[in-house]
């Protein structure tokens, strides 16, 4: 699970740069210039995120195909969250047996699978562990 998707980066009429996303399409920003817009547009695609997964949706693949779009990703923290989300959605597993194999209670299976609350990286890794995933980290150049 990548949360990479590719972004439309063009001139606004009214100034600046306008910024959507053909994945995505709740997804649209604006930035004063270049910089500007890809920090915009990390927000804005994680907040499109976030809410087609509050909503019960499923995220659409990023497609591969679109060349001379620019890829921008989503932050780490909503990427593990996101990446736990679809995991657990995926397993079939109920919250209360999630927690029974982390050895913790419900409540903090229930905050582990909500977006607003933080949670720390070595439990999202033991959740991802339970679920069959792994966390595997890239570093590229940026945008």
């Amino acid at each position: 699970m990548q949360y990479v998707y590719r972004a439309v980066f063009e001139p606004d009429p009214d100034g600046g740069v306008l910024v959507t996303f053909p994945d995505i399409p709740g997804a649209i920003t604006h930035g004063a210039d270049r910089a500007d817009a890809i920090a915009s547009a990390r927000e804005a695609l994680g907040l499109a995120l976030r809410g087609m997964i509050a909503e019960g949706g499923v995220l659409p693949p990023s497609r591969e195909d679109q060349t001379g779009l620019v890829e921008i990703a989503v932050d780490p923290a909503t990427a593990l969250k996101l990446a736990v989300i679809e995991a657990f959605a995926a397993s079939g597993l109920s919250k209360s047996e999630l927690a029974r194999r982390l050895g913790r209670q419900e409540t903090e299976a229930r905050r582990i699978l909500d977006l607003d609350h933080p949670t720390k990286l070595a439990l999202i890794e033991a959740a991802l562990a339970v679920l069959g995933r792994e966390i595997v980290v890239s570093v590229r150049d940026a945008a």
